[in-house]
């Protein structure tokens, strides 16, 4: 019965379209083949490993069993083509376009200001689309639990849930129509308003605080929803009929063959099990959600692939006696629906388990994956941390295995797991079916699961827990605790269950249980996944949380007796309850513009940006979208695997067997320098030393990526190894520093100590943290084959140094190099430089080849090798008086740098002028330290070491007020800064609004209520506490580098009127073009419709500085403006001559006159730069200032945390584009969010980074933004020393996110006093649940202590 040799022919439909494959290899996954084969860019790719969300689709079948037409979505970066076999596939491109009409779920993402770099839109749309055709009129929550899967990195998701809002039929308030007029807006949004006429006009007319003479008006509405179209379900693309038809006919088994693996579909049962004797080896896969990762990032390879998804009996559900059984192949979001259904019609007892699955589903993956991985697969792969193995071992569910000997049923006990990912299943058996059980009276089962983020993210520690009660009675008949994540396998604590048996649940009992689980769930101090601490405790809280949890229904259900056990106590009652989401609530006030403002003069209005609806569409060009060249290759790169070695040898023979291989380039093959980087310290190619995993020593290629990426992990490269430096403490050991090493000192430190009441000391670190934009590296480069001409699409900051960069590397003077940048996809400071190791690669390879060659970097590829945010280390002693005044402070902070200068010594500087935070210090010693170490080089990333350098001053800030015993917002504002103070540089701070941006945020945030319940709920709440906490920031705007703070524009008007602008800001997403439009469109006074600006270039304006710093609106946009301005006055005598005629009637004439209509504009920043040395001059042009109040809750069991509510007040001056300010706003907090709650970037003691994906990297998602989100711009603050008296906004708002962090350590420290600990506790950043849970110290952390340090070689260490 082998499989025909001729092939078969797969047939799938693709936006309606029907596409007949013969010739399919089984490799190629949906989204290859889109982008490639289609020319579909429009669906993304993110991370290649089903995290992100940004190759989202929607998959539609006929389902034979069900009889119905289903629509899901599916992640494409996973989908393989084969099974895509009579399916229906649609993309962002099938639903709606910019030429004849965008869907509704395409125009409400654009217009309510959901898109800024676009990369994530396609991906957030296609999950919409698809909740939509399956839920017309969705809940609130529906839309939330829909993008549990989807990430997205610039917008903060509150403007995407806002604009899907509109979608939902409990639409809270009145519909929320205008949002402002009339809209009767709930009580506690009025607050926002500091009371404002009752918030009922919130908008036009509104008095804001009641004084008659103030005329500002102040807004709610960034949007109208009155203008969307409404969605109309009937004008949806109709299912494929020749799909349905085909479901009547028998499928016969298919095969396809590729180049390395063979993919087989059987049809029935028996075909099934022949094949698995057959090939006993080969993998059974469903949703390639796990086998698809394995053979992309762990580089194995399965030859032979079975699919059984077609097989009736393993798509069947049997409810029984005993229990439901679901085939093994139904998919998790299947068993979800049915297990829901049962769990609400059956008597609760029954469902004890099925609600704890449901609890673990809740939690598991995104949608995207649950739609299509299969629950056979979820314990066939046997992962320690599976979330639902300790719930079927824990409850006994029963499996059916089936092979040519027969059927076997066995119950998933401790022994069927065998090792690492091994069971007792024989190679040629196959898992047929899964029985989970019904409960009886008197059993009771709960499942828990802890993780770094809520939403789509493995477990750190999963369990599930079942116990067994004699009948009526409190005594234990039989109990299962089931773990993953505490060994290599899902573990029963089988001698814990045995000691427990016939003991009566009481207090005793919880105690010899958590003192028998610490001895049984041991780790060692050196186990994978680290934590080790953390997971102990976690063992020991997760059965409090049972035990607490069983204790409550017993005396629910006995209600009669209530001898049977003690009541739970009621401060312990927040214990047992599981995580409920509250409805959202925000609102986003702004300044209106001026009654009298020109109706088309867009400046201050909440313009959309101007790519939207192009992003929502999957219109929009980003770098990998470009056509393919006829004879393009492709290039992968070839890195280090060690931290600190020589290069002996160098061997790419095995790597030229692969088919669709070219060449091998590396340091010989440069024409020009081998050196670059911005202080030349680096290399295009290593040569003789590689200085840290990831150092790029060459590159393959090949005709496709996936040869390329093939041939590249087949070259062998021999090390000799030498001792890595990795973290910052083993560099201050070593004294490994980089040379240049700043100071600033101000007044007498020692005077001022002498004179203090206290003296305190400390240190705190910070992680560093990974950009994660959506879009990774990429460059095109294209040979143009005469006098070293070269021209490269590339996806940076900073056309500039990749100019230079390249034209060094080749060997050819900068004009022979052209680079264009359209737009990126996020940059965040991460493609300042940083692309240029990626750029001068690829410009090489097509130099070498004289043919195009692209590049872009998977996810993995991007994170180990492009560095991210440093790492810091702050010591302090602060000397203050008793009532909290500060008086001298000394503070040295130490960087990680990694192997090179880079941006390190700059990011330096900025975190020593950030030292002071807000607060006004008279005597201030300081020094700053960059370290070099065997890791990536670090870079430049959205606050510049800013955020770093305030992070540690709010550190000493909150110690003192502690110390002092005072409130911290009382001895906060007691050191603020005054109009007209000296900062410790010097600065005289002008037009100082941070006073009125703290009592407008105290106010607006009800704090000193919210203290009061805040002080209250701790009082009655043991195991969970809420904290609140209010912090200042002020940010310094202006490259510290002077020479930078120059900008270019040029602007061509065209004889039909319409004009082309061009300036030296790239667009990231930020809203830079959109705002420079705005700003030549006032200038010219003309509407915005007329102006375009189509990219960034080298060869239109020449030398220009990155894309960074915040400083880009400033500088291009008064390099526009004069641009603008010098075209004017040519037209003058024109308009003059004719002053009743249109602006096409004067360009026409002017043309006709010979009057140039092409201008180039520049700008430099007047007398910006100072000196270390003298403590003179003045680094920063202005200051942008913001506060933020954020409230926390926090579970003390399990070190989870959730943000209740955030309010901030800014300063941005007069708002160019309230829309693009405030997501700028709310993108940078939750940027900052994950900076200090979440993000940790995880490295073994020799260098190596663990943490290469959204699968262990985990930045915020949809459900982490604050419940209650309030954002208001601050008014009548003018600003005089920008354009259109605007303000920088990109970098400042980050750092109000440490509010966060500090009401964590608020939550902790009500916490630690329960357990009678008062005394001051160090948490460094980021407050993870491991560090929170650790934090709180109690009984359980107690019963596991800590390991020595030195006794053990940790799995990771802190860099």
């Amino acid at each position: 019965m082998a499989p025909n040799e001729t092939g078969d022919e797969l047939v799938f439909f693709v936006n309606g379209k029907k596409v007949v494959e013969k010739d399919v290899d089984p490799e190629t996954t949906l989204l290859t083949y889109l982008r490639r084969k289609l020319g579909l860019c429009g669906t993304k790719l993110g991370c290649g490993e089903g995290g992100c969300g940004a190759c989202t689709v929607m998959i539609s079948k006929y389902d034979p069993f069900r009889k119905k037409i289903l629509h899901h979505t599916a992640n494409a970066c996973l989908f393989p083509v084969c099974a895509l076999h009579h399916v229906a596939v649609t993309t962002v491109e099938g639903i709606g376009n910019t030429k004849s009409r965008l869907h509704p779920a395409q125009e409400r993402i654009a217009k309510s200001h959901g898109s800024q770099c676009g990369f994530c839109t396609p991906g957030i749309v296609m999950s919409m689309y698809t909740l939509l055709r399956n839920k017309p009129e969705p809940k609130m929550e529906d839309i939330e639990d829909a993008f549990q899967g989807n990430l997205c990195r610039c917008t903060g998701y509150r403007p995407i849930l806002e604009g899907y809002r509109t979608f939902a039929k409990d639409l809270n308030c009145c519909g929320r129509v205008a949002n402002g007029t009339g809209c009767c807006r709930s009580e506690r949004e009025n607050s926002m308003n500091g009371g404002c006429c009752g918030g009922k006009a919130n908008g036009p007319g509104c008095c804001m605080n009641g004084k008659e003479d103030n005329v500002t008006m102040m807004s709610s509405s960034l949007f109208n929803p009155s203008e969307f179209q409404p969605l109309d379900p009937t004008q949806e693309p109709i299912f494929p009929p020749e799909l349905m038809t085909q479901s009547n006919k028998q499928q016969k088994q298919l095969c396809f063959k590729g180049e390395r693996v063979m993919w087989i579909q059987p049809t029935t049962l028996k075909e099934l099990v022949a094949l698995k004797s057959q090939y006993p080896n080969a993998r059974l896969v469903v949703g390639n959600t796990e086998v698809g990762i394995e053979m992309r990032l762990k580089n194995m390879l399965y030859p032979v692939i079975i699919a059984p998804a077609w097989i009736s009996e393993m798509n069947a559900v049997q409810h029984t006696e005993t229990g439901v059984t679901f085939g093994a192949a139904c998919t998790l979001s299947s068993v979800e629906e049915v297990l829901r259904k049962a769990v609400a019609e059956l008597p609760s007892y029954k469902t004890e388990v099925f609600q704890a699955v449901l609890e673990q589903l809740r939690w598991f993956a995104g949608p995207q994956i649950r739609n299509v991985a299969a629950l056979g697969g979820n314990i066939m792969t046997a992962s320690p941390i599976s979330d639902l193995n300790p719930v079927l071992m824990a409850s006994g569910s029963k499996l059916t295995l089936v092979s040519n000997e027969g059927k076997r049923t066995i119950t998933m006990d401790e022994k069927f797991f065998t090792g690492y990912r091994k069971t007792i299943v024989k190679p040629e058996e196959i898992l047929l079916s899964v029985e989970i059980p019904y409960s009886k009276k008197g059993e009771y089962f709960s499942a828990f699961k802890q993780a770094s983020r809520r939403e789509d993210d493995i477990a750190i520690v999963t369990c599930g827990m079942r116990v067994l009660f004699q009948d009526g009675t409190s005594r234990v008949e039989e109990i299962k605790l089931s773990y993953g994540g505490m060994a290599p396998t899902t573990v029963l604590a089988l001698k814990t269950c045995q000691e427990l048996t016939g003991r009566d649940w009481n207090e005793k009992l919880l105690q010899d249980a958590c003192r028998l689980l610490a001895g049984e769930m041991d780790l060692s101090p050196s186990a994978p996944g680290g934590m080790v601490d953390f997971r102990r405790t976690l063992t020991l809280s997760f059965f409090f949380k049972f035990y607490l949890t069983v204790l409550q229904k017993l005396s629910k259900n006995h209600n009669g007796t209530n001898n049977l056990c003690d009541p739970v106590p009621s401060n312990y009652m927040s214990a047992t309850e599981l995580f409920h989401k509250d409805p959202i609530a925000n609102a986003q006030l702004f300044q209106e513009v001026p009654k009298g403002q020109a109706v088309e003069d867009m400046v201050g209005r909440p313009l959309m940006h101007v790519s939207a609806a192009k992003q929502a569409c999957g219109e929009a060009v980003y770098c990998d979208d470009i056509p393919h060249y006829e004879n393009e290759l492709y290039l992968t790169l070839v890195t280090s695997t060690k931290a600190h070695a020589k290069i002996l040898s160098i061997d790419a023979s095995e790597a030229q067997s692969v088919p669709g291989f070219v060449c091998f380039v590396s340091a010989k093959d440069v024409p020009g320098s081998n050196i670059t980087g911005i202080a030349n310290d680096e290399t295009v190619f290593a040569e003789d030393v590689v200085t840290c995993i990831g150092h790029i020593i060459g590159g393959v290629l090949a005709d496709t990526q996936e040869h390329s990426r093939r041939a590249a992990k087949a070259v062998k490269i021999k090390y000799e190894e030498l001792k890595p430096i990795v973290t910052i403490q083993e560099a201050i050991e070593k004294q490994s520093f980089l040379k240049s090493i700043k100071r600033i000192n101000k007044g007498d430190v020692k005077k001022g100590f002498e004179e203090s009441d206290h003296i305190l000391e400390g240190e705190m670190y910070l992680g560093g943290q990974e950009h994660f934009y959506l879009e990774t590296h990429c460059t095109v480069a294209v040979p143009k084959g005469e006098d070293g001409e070269m021209e490269l699409f590339v996806s940076t900051q900073n056309p500039m140094k990749t100019q230079e960069f390249t034209a060094s590397a080749l060997g050819v003077p900068s004009n022979r190099v052209v680079v264009r940048v359209k737009r990126m996809g996020g940059g965040f400071g991460g493609k300042e430089t940083r692309n240029t190791i990626l750029t001068t690669a690829v410009a090489v390879a097509a130099f070498k080849t004289g043919r195009p060659v692209r590049c872009m970097l998977d996810r993995d590829e991007d994170m180990l090798i492009s560095g991210g945010r440093h790492p810091f280390l702050g010591r302090y002693k602060v000397g203050f008086m008793k009532n909290g005044k500060v008086k001298s402070l000394e503070v040295s902070y130490y960087s990680n740098g990694g192997n090179s200068v880079d941006l390190s010594y700059g990011v330096m500087d900025r975190a020593l002028l950030h030292l002071d935070n807000s607060y006004n210090i008279p005597n201030v010693s300081s020094v700053g330290i960059v370290c070099k170490t065997n890791l990536p080089s670090n870079t430049a990333f959205r606050g510049f070491g800013g955020p770093q350098g305030m992070m540690i001053a709010e550190c000493w800030m909150s110690d003192l007020a502690r110390k002092c015993g005072l409130p911290p917002e009382e001895v906060r504002k007691l050191n603020l800064y005054n109009e007209g103070d000296l900062t410790h540089f010097n600065q005289k701070l002008e037009g100082f609004t941070l006073r009125r941006c703290w009592d407008e945020c105290l106010s607006s945030s009800s704090y000193h209520a919210r203290k009061k319940l805040i002080e209250e709920f701790n009082k009655q709440n043991r195991w969970k506490k809420r904290g609140m906490c209010i912090i200042p920031t002020k940010f310094g705007i202006s490259f510290t580098i002077p020479f930078l703070n120059q900008a270019g524009a040029l602007v061509h008007v065209y004889t039909d009127g319409s004009v082309l602008l061009t300036h030296g800001g790239t667009e990231m997403g930020q809203g830079l073009h959109t705002k420079m439009i705005q700003v030549a469109s006032r200038s010219l006074g003309i509407p915005t419709s007329k102006i375009y600006i189509s990219e960034t270039s080298t060869n239109t304006v020449p030398n220009t500085s990155p894309t960074a710093a915040s400083v880009s609106t400033d500088i291009n946009g008064m390099a526009v403006h004069n641009a603008c301005q010098t075209i004017l006055k040519r037209l003058e005598p024109i308009k003059q001559s004719n002053p009743k005629g249109s602006w096409e009637d004067w360009i026409k004439a002017a043309y006709e006159n010979c009057v140039s209509l092409s201008a180039t504009g520049f700008y430099r920043i007047p007398d910006v730069g100072y000196d270390f040395e003298t403590n003179e001059g003045k680094p920063f042009c202005y200051f942008s200032y913001g506060v933020a109040c954020s409230e926390v809750e926090i579970d003390c069991l399990t070190g989870d945390h959730k943000n209740i509510r955030t309010d901030i007040v800014m300063d941005v001056g007069t708002s160019l584009n309230p829309a693009i300010d405030i997501g700028q706003i709310e993108g940078a907090f939750v940027q900052g969010l994950g900076l200090f709650t979440m993000e940790e970037l995880r490295y073994s003691p020799e260098g190596n980074l663990y943490t290469r994906g959204p699968g262990m990297y985990k930045i915020p998602a949809f459900g982490d933004i604050p419940t209650e989100f309030y954002v208001s711009l601050l008014r009548d603050c003018p600003n005089s020393k920008a354009v259109y008296s605007s303000k920088a906004v990109g970098e400042p708002p980050l750092f109000l996110s440490a509010s966060v962090f500090y009401a964590i350590k608020d939550a902790i420290y009500s916490a630690r006093k329960d357990s009678g600990v008062t005394e001051p506790f160090r948490l460094d950043s980021p407050a993870t649940p491991e560090r929170i849970r650790n934090a709180c110290v109690d009984i359980f952390t107690k019963m596991c202590p800590s390991a020595e340090p030195g006794t053990f070689k940790p799995w990771s260490v802190r860099v």
